[in-house]
């Protein structure tokens, strides 16, 4: 459901998520038969091009397309993509998007060097732009995510963690990468800081609202859409919107009994418990609620731009980032 309504809302931009496609392909192979293989595990299981789809709707809805936008999106997603294969060494995953994960399938080293080669390899992509400005912008935006994915594990199983703190370390963790592929068009185009500003503030909004849409199918996921059974996250000490709301509203026994769970080694029992205190308090909801709210200050900020299809489009998308959890 998810892939078909997903071609129907990019349906404006196919042609260059085709391109898109060739080029990543074309990136990844033919330096040694162990990447090509690696290549060709990532390429069957690639994710939706997320931000490659919002790189290329922003850059076209605002008519900043030229000739390196492909190049700024193929970086960007190498990026993404490096980031995961380290983020599945970090937490020993062995399934991602339901297929087996590079460090699973091969060894935590092969995938930690796999990582550092995409990295490289984007850096390279972002040289062929001949743009100092956007290097800046994607190597500040690649700082952040590291920034991001250090606070998450240093705020493991924190439960007094507070949602201004859970956005703050989304908004790097994930949404940096969305800011800028927001902001490439615009920057590409060489216009000033205001109009960066504002497509930066859209895909920062937009990839927060993604990630909380994310972190909520831990909760109430399908296995058989993300791979992997619900309650792993919250498990293993990850603090999430529907849990922090959720201690942050309940009276002082619920949120002891919550805690005391999760600090004693839950299974999933434990977990079902926990599932049901966070519905009882609204937690679900809420998470929906904000994330749609987020979404919308995102929207405002690009809402000057002319009606096109490709707009209609990125509208629709910002609406697919923030009910996807359903």
């Amino acid at each position: 459901m998810d892939k078909k309504l997903l071609q129907e809302l990019t349906k404006p931009i196919q042609a260059d998520l085709t391109l898109f496609d060739k080029r990543l392909t074309d990136s990844l192979k033919g330096d040694s038969p162990l990447i090509t293989s690696i290549a060709q595990h990532l390429l069957k299981s690639r994710g939706k091009r997320i931000r490659p789809a919002f790189l290329f709707l922003t850059s076209r809805a605002g008519e900043y397309y030229n000739d390196h936008t492909v190049s700024a999106s193929l970086a960007i997603e190498l990026i993404h993509t490096a980031t995961l294969l380290h983020d599945d060494v970090v937490d020993n995953s062995e399934l991602r998007r339901g297929d087996e994960t590079v460090n699973f399938k091969w060894t935590n080293l092969i995938s930690v060097l796999m990582g550092d080669y995409l990295f490289a390899k984007a850096f390279r992509l972002m040289v062929e732009t001949e743009s100092l400005e956007l290097i800046s912008a994607i190597s500040a935006a690649t700082e952040r995510v590291s920034v991001g994915e250090l606070r998450q594990i240093e705020e493991t199983a924190n439960y007094d963690l507070s949602e201004e703190e859970y956005l703050k370390i989304i908004a790097d963790k994930t949404a940096s990468l969305f800011a800028v592929a927001c902001e490439a068009g615009p920057i590409l185009f060489r216009k000033d800081q205001r109009e960066r500003r504002r497509f930066a503030d859209f895909g920062e909004k937009i990839g927060m609202a993604f990630q909380i849409a994310d972190d909520l199918l831990d909760y109430i996921g399908d296995v058989r859409v993300t791979g992997k059974e619900p309650g792993n996250d919250v498990l293993t000490g990850k603090v999430t919107l529907p849990l922090i709301y959720t201690l942050h509203t309940s009276d002082k026994s619920t949120s002891r009994e919550i805690v005391s769970i999760l600090e004693n080694g839950a299974d999933k029992g434990g977990f079902n418990k926990v599932l049901k205190h966070i519905t009882r308090a609204g937690g679900i909801d809420y998470t929906y609620r904000r994330a749609a709210e987020i979404a919308k200050e995102g929207l405002n900020r690009v809402k000057q731009l002319n009606d096109s299809v490709y707009f209609q489009s990125l509208q629709r998308m910002v609406d697919f980032t923030t009910s996807r959890a359903a």
